[in-house]
């Protein structure tokens, strides 16, 4: 086990839009390494880095055409390798985002599979045996020498990799041990090594589920990637993997360190947005239920948002955000905060598609550092930018928050440097939800570790809120708005409000 996940506190980095260090309107690498003492004072001691390999950029880098390259836009491998040695210098951990289960159409694996003479690729995509066959899922036909149709993950030019079908049904369909898909493993590996080597410090894989094909219950690709932990607790015994499964107990059960949590504030009726109309029992249920299953194997993370959804701001105003990130911070598993909304950076509606953004587009706009030009994020001319800076002239910027004591982005690191001096807050403390009612606020939490209980009492609501509770507080380690009474077996606490107790 990778022992530093124990005190981890992540930062999603999407590197198009983080720091422009070359005039060219696009975030790149250089730009990051000269922001990452922004990162460490924030808090956070490790990054997750979104795709920044060569890519025709259809789906922003999710579509790769080469493992082992950084895109030019970007900067070069050394720059990359670069950043790892920075980070390292300054305690903070470096995952790169792992597209594992695809590549983009221009791939060479994929051009050479595509021809009619069987070679090395042949069986490295998931190829029917007839252009009349489709494979049961979105395909691209049509376009090969071979007479075949290709699966695809997502995108009509991602390609899936043949990783082999769980319970094969059709003569096409390989086995998970049948050459192909071993072959399609090693050469995974071979990637990860090469990262490995050069000094990253693990993956967060996309689409971490999707790599075995039928396989309903997800037994296929459990396996998969247990031989895949195998391997790097035999080589790279402090390297991590993260999953995009959202399953938590497949996931970590199936060899990932992490996975996430289900989505929980963007909700038709978010619980911890102004309108106070939310339910956060069928949550706690959820949650409650991954985390006895994964208890002591691996951590559920909680995100503040990320590249794919839309951005908090979006739902709920600077009080509820705050709410949100002592939710956040004040839970067990691995924390991941999203760039910009530790500083409430809005969600910038109404732009067009940028590299098959669509409608996650307005949750990648540059990072606002500032009052310059392009709220600091460089200083290209504005149509020049990947995708435009927030045009609210009252946007918020690192520079604002950090001015403001009361900002969202102090805010954030008062309570990350509460959770770093409480065992009991950190990654490894206990969970027990002692206050999650149908429709009713607050919510309410023990947290226990070492010998140190707390209680964590969060009421987003426009009312005071109380519900029956026999804990005695024995003092008050942190307050967020008003405060909290406990007495006669009740605890009353204010509107949009949070309070921790020890107890």
């Amino acid at each position: 086990m990778a022992h530093w996940l124990d005190s981890a506190i992540f930062y999603e980095i999407y590197p198009q839009s983080f720091k422009d260090s070359n005039a060219d309107g696009m975030g790149d690498l250089p730009g990051i390494i000269e922001k990452l003492d922004y990162v460490k004072e924030l808090g956070c001691n490790a990054i997750w880095l979104n795709p920044c390999f060569e890519s025709p950029f259809g789906d922003a880098g999710y579509d790769i055409s080469d493992f082992y390259s950084v895109a030019p836009r970007y900067g070069t491998n050394e720059d990359l390798k670069r950043l790892f040695c920075e980070a390292h210098k300054k305690g903070i951990r470096v995952l790169l985002d792992l597209v594992a289960g695809h590549t983009s159409s221009e791939h060479p694996w994929f051009r050479e599979s595509m021809k009619a003479k069987r070679n090395e690729y042949s069986d490295r995509y998931v190829w029917t045996d007839s252009i009349w066959v489709k494979p049961g899922m979105n395909c691209i036909l049509g376009i090969s020498d071979r007479n075949g149709v290709c699966a695809v993950n997502f995108f009509s030019h991602q390609p899936a990799l043949n990783y082999g079908f769980y319970k094969p049904e059709k003569s096409w369909q390989q086995g998970m041990e049948d050459e192909g898909p071993r072959k399609t493993l090693e050469a995974l590996k071979d990637i990860m090594r090469f990262w490995l080597d050069m000094g990253c410090d693990g993956f967060r894989v996309d689409m971490a589920s999707s790599l075995i094909k039928n396989d309903e219950d997800s037994k296929g690709n459990m396996a998969l990637w247990r031989k895949i932990r195998t391997f790097l607790d035999e080589k790279y015994p402090e390297a991590v993997l993260l999953s995009e499964w959202m399953v938590p107990d497949r996931a970590i059960n199936g060899g990932f360190h992490m996975d996430f949590c289900p989505e929980l504030f963007r909700k038709e009726k978010p619980y911890f947005s102004s309108a106070c109309e939310g339910d956060f029992s069928e949550l706690a249920k959820k949650y409650t239920d991954y985390y006895e299953k994964t208890k002591n194997k691996g951590y559920i993370s909680i995100f503040s948002g990320n590249h794919d959804s839309k951005r908090l701001a979006l739902t709920h105003d600077e009080t509820a955000i705050k709410l949100v990130f002592a939710f956040i911070l004040s839970m067990p598993g691995v924390p991941f905060i999203y760039y910009g909304d530790e500083i409430g950076m809005r969600f910038v509606e109404g732009l067009t598609s940028v590299e098959g953004g669509y409608g996650r587009t307005g949750s990648r706009s540059p990072m606002q550092w500032d009052s310059t030009i392009n709220a600091g994020f460089g200083v290209s001319a504005p149509e020049k930018l990947y995708i435009p800076v927030d045009p609210d002239k009252n946007r918020p910027t690192v520079e604002k928050n950090m001015a403001d004591e009361n900002s969202i982005y102090n805010e954030v690191k008062r309570l990350i440097k509460l959770r770093n001096s409480h065992p009991a807050l950190s990654n490894k403390g206990d969970v027990k939800f002692i206050y999650a009612e149908k429709d009713a606020y607050p919510l309410a939490y023990t947290r226990e570790l070492g010998g140190e209980k707390l209680l964590v009492i969060i009421n987003p609501s426009a009312k005071e809120a109380d519900f029956e509770c026999d804990i005695v507080p024995t003092g008050e380690i942190y307050r967020y708005g008003g405060n909290a009474v406990c007495e006669n077996g009740k605890v009353k606490i204010a509107a949009q409000s949070a309070v921790i107790f020890r107890i």
